[in-house]
Parts: C-alpha cells; sequence; structure tokens
C-alpha cells in the first residue's frame, strides 16, 4: 500500500500558498471589485495539487492521459442539464470516474457549511439519477469521490448549538462543532452509498503552508479514498484491455 503522506503533505502546502497569493494579489490590485476573502477563493487552482495527485494515481492504476480529464469535466445531469465536476475519467464512451474537490476556510463556517451538504447531496442525486436512466450506457456505475479540505480552527473545531423549536435534532449533531458535522456526513454519505470514497482533511493556516494536516477519522482518511478509486481504475483498465483485444 502507498503512502500518500508526503503527496498529501506538497498538496495542503501548494493549497495554501496559491490561495495566500491569490488573496495578496486581490487586495493589492486598484481594482478591488471581488472584495473580502473571497478573492482568495474565486481564482481557482488552490485545489490543482489534489487533483494532480489523483490523476497521477489513474494514470498509475492503467488509464491513459487521455481519458482523465482536468479541464474537459461538463457531464450531464437528470435535474439540470449539465455540472461542471472537477475530475472526470471517460474511456471507451463510458464514464469511469467523477470527483469533487471541495475546499472550507473561514471565517464563516454556518451558511458555506450547509451550501456545501446541499451541493454534495444533490451532485450525487443529480449525476446518480442520470445513471439509471441510461445517460451514460454502457457505462458500469462510475466511481463517485468528494474530498473536503477543512481548515481548522476555533470556529470550525468548537461546539455549535443547534435550534430545535420543534423537534429535537440527531443526537451527535448535538454540541457538534462544523468538523464533526462534515465527519458526520461524510460517513453517511458512504452508508447511503451517494458517494464511493469521501475524503476529511484538516489543516490550519501557519501549518498548512509546511504542509501540516490532520485526517481525523481514518475512515476518511486519504489513503482509504485513493485506494478505492485506484482499484475501480484498475479493474477497468483491465477489462479495457480484455475488450479492446
Amino acid at each position: 500500500m502507498i503512502d500518500y503522506k508526503k503527496q498529501i503533505a506538497e498538496a495542503v502546502e501548494h493549497f495554501w500558498k496559491v490561495r495566500t497569493s491569490q488573496y495578496a494579489k486581490q487586495t493589492s490590485s486598484a481594482d478591488k471589485t471581488d472584495t473580502g476573502l473571497r478573492g482568495a477563493v474565486t481564482g481557482g487552482k488552490h485545489l490543482d495539487g489534489f487533483i494532480d495527485l489523483l490523476a497521477d494515481i489513474l494514470s498509475e492504476a492503467g488509464l491513459p492521459d487521455s481519458t482523465i480529464c482536468k479541464k474537459s469535466t461538463t457531464l450531464p445531469g437528470y435535474f439540470r442539464p449539465t455540472k461542471d465536476w472537477d475530475l472526470v475519467v471517460a474511456a471507451d464512451d463510458q464514464l469511469v470516474a467523477s470527483i469533487e474537490f471541495k475546499a472550507h476556510v473561514g471565517p464563516s463556517f454556518g451558511n458555506n457549511f450547509n451550501n456545501r451538504i446541499e451541493e454534495a447531496l444533490g451532485s450525487s442525486l443529480d449525476l446518480l439519477t442520470a445513471y439509471r436512466e441510461g445517460k451514460f450506457k454502457p457505462s458500469a456505475k462510475p466511481w463517485l469521490g468528494w474530498l473536503m479540505l477543512l481548515e481548522e480552527t476555533n470556529r470550525s473545531t468548537s461546539p455549535v448549538k443547534v435550534l430545535e423549536p420543534h423537534f429535537e435534532v440527531f443526537e451527535e449533531f448535538k454540541e457538534a462543532s462544523y468538523g464533526k458535522r462534515y465527519e458526520v456526513f461524510c460517513e453517511r454519505l458512504l452508508r447511503e452509498r451517494m458517494y464511493d470514497g469521501a475524503c476529511l482533511i484538516l489543516t490550519d493556516r501557519d501549518g498548512g503552508l509546511k504542509g501540516q494536516y490532520k485526517e481525523p477519522n481514518d475512515e476518511l482518511a486519504f489513503i482509504r479514498f485513493a485506494t478505492s478509486l485506484s482499484a475501480h481504475a484498475t479493474a477497468f483498465a483491465k477489462s479495457r484491455k480484455i475488450i479492446n483485444k
């Protein structure tokens, strides 16, 4: 089993360096139409380290680079015409895998947390329903992945109260931090088979610039995420060679 710690550390360091650089450029620009911390996010490219790492893993699994798409990632949906994913694997007119990479950095966690949850649920439902309706024939069920990089701060790791005016929430959400909420969410994505792989990585701003990170839940560790994806890709690559003979 490959140890990806070094590659993850490099991807985390890349994330913070790009994000810091984008914010510095935005705040020093004469045209400050994109105000606040949003400038550090709208520049994009901050999660490219993770995209490149998974692309390498897919290549090592035997898939040609031409099938691993980092740019042409638009796929049809069922409840909407299309959606842009972050990494798509398509070969021989089949959809092999589709992966979404997300980051959540403060200071705002409340509304943004709900937005991330709703987006992840909607993306899975939309694509899996399109698959069920035969949109990706002759594909077998594609591998779906969701990776979250969460900033580790007091606001993301401290208990958060919930409102219960009519009914009690599930016990695991009571006094749970946003970090814990993400853990519960990712676990349930897997339990409900909405995604085949879910990964949660925590990193603080200072340590992240040195490549430091934490994986709070073994079930959501990158190694499990990557191993599952690699196994799926390897199986497809082998079957592809047999069929094409």
